[in-house]
């Protein structure tokens, strides 16, 4: 779909013009599936397929902006109960789209459930609601105005956004199904020839490791095992909060001269603070602190030193760009965490790094787990690339919906069965003596 008549459509005019709002005519909120390889994590494994929500924002002048959330079937409801009121609502006024999503959500009785998969379920209703309606605004707003989105968020501080590859424990291949390009990573060997791949395709210059599977010690071999093969390469891990006190604080001083910090090492804002006054590593989160209410008690206790943002948590762009200038006030550094994704949310994450200067860290991506086929953006604009990413400088995010490939995923939704991401459950119907703890050890 093109947009010159769009970008033609509404111009700045001569000096003292005044722009007329910018009316939403249409939402379209569609559910679509993509492989997933068995990524092994704390509360169990990843399904053969991960789940996404795509948003199609269009206006009254024909200009169209893409947004992505969470496909987890309430999720999808609210999202869809929210479209409903923005209809003839002015994209350029994000309070009243704000009002408006927060209004949709007065009533949420008969929906149930969190919605949005995964571990983190703290995170604020209408900040994770709110959000890739926000991205879908400041992509129609881009287009008209002609400008990428990380010159409405503030303009960019770098052309490039690098980012870490990420590495989990792994089964060869679903069960049934024969083993992926991947193959098994169960011991710090298999880890480390995973991580081969990751440099050897993507020229990642951090690596991360998704713990909270094994025992403590034998993931520290594994991030010893990634420094023998790497001296130079930053590593973190990521244990998703399943270590006692105790356990957190041995380790981190097992592992104080290898990783450049250590992720949620425990789930609550406390616990991390016990740790976080014993070990030198700084302590970085995107499990204890997920929301604005949560940052003043992080702040007060000293529990974390980076905050790992998500804008599908914090309300979109725009409020992301806030909690970056708290981060600067109070002292804490940024970088970003990822979940199962697809271009739309990658091009989001890009478009904000670029114009958020005190990102601190090379920022998480699952993007190499996805197969290349399995997206809904037109190809060719977002590639890893020595472990960085160029942003786009095209207007609005940047990316351009591919339609045929969109019914293609929704028909994949559609095909297998899953409406709701569950780990747990999964690998309790592979390994029934699986059981969910946390702490764990």
């Amino acid at each position: 779909m093109s947009h010159s008549s769009s970008l033609n459509s509404i111009s700045s005019g001569p000096v003292g013009t005044t722009r007329g709002p910018v009316r939403i005519t249409d939402i379209e909120i569609t559910p679509v599936a993509f492989a997933d390889p068995p990524l092994l994590n704390s509360v169990g494994v990843h399904e053969p397929f991960a789940l996404r929500a795509i948003l199609v924002m269009r206006t009254e002048d024909g200009t169209y902006g893409l947004g992505e959330t969470y496909g987890d079937q309430a999720h999808v409801i609210r999202l869809r109960r929210a479209a409903e009121l923005l209809i003839g609502a002015d994209v350029f006024n994000t309070n009243q789209i704000s009002a408006l999503v927060s209004q949709s959500l007065m009533d949420d009785r008969g929906i149930g459930g969190h919605g949005t998969g995964g571990m983190v379920t703290t995170t604020s209703l209408d900040d994770r609601v709110l959000s890739a309606f926000d991205v879908a605004c400041l992509d129609i707003q881009g287009k008209i105005l002609g400008l990428p989105v990380s010159a409405l968020l503030g303009g960019a501080v770098r052309k490039q956004i690098d980012f870490s590859g990420y590495l989990f424990y792994k089964w060869a291949g679903h069960p049934g199904q024969s083993t992926d390009f991947w193959g098994e990573a169960l011991d710090p060997a298999g880890i480390v020839a995973q991580a081969r791949k990751m440099i050897r395709d993507y020229g990642f210059r951090a690596l991360k490791l998704k713990g909270g599977v094994f025992p403590p010690e034998q993931e520290a071999e594994a991030i010893f095992a990634l420094r023998k093969e790497f001296p130079q390469i930053p590593l973190r891990i990521d244990p998703n909060g399943v270590w006692t006190v105790e356990t957190a604080i041995r380790v981190g001083h097992q592992l104080g001269s290898v990783l450049e910090y250590l992720e949620d090492p425990c789930l609550s804002i406390a616990d991390n603070a016990k740790v976080r006054h014993a070990i030198t590593l700084p302590i970085a989160t995107n499990m204890c602190v997920v929301s604005f209410t949560d940052l003043p008690s992080a702040i007060v206790a000293e529990a974390i030193d980076v905050v790992l943002s998500d804008h599908h948590f914090w309300g979109g762009l725009n409020r992301s760009r806030l909690l970056s200038g708290i981060a600067d006030t109070f002292g804490l550094r940024l970088s970003m965490h990822s979940n199962s994704h697809l271009g739309i949310s990658f091009a989001a994450m890009i478009q904000l790094a670029a114009a958020t200067k005190n990102i601190d860290y090379a920022c998480d991506t699952h993007w190499p787990w996805k197969r290349p086929e399995d997206d809904v953006i037109v190809p060719g604009v977002l590639e890893i690339s020595e472990g960085s990413v160029k942003v786009p400088t095209a207007p609005g995010l940047g990316v351009e919906l591919d339609e045929d490939a969109l019914a293609r995923m929704h028909q994949q939704y559609l095909d297998c069965g899953i409406t709701q991401r569950d780990d747990t459950s999964y690998m309790k119907s592979i390994d029934p003596s699986f059981e969910l703890k946390s702490p764990r050890w």
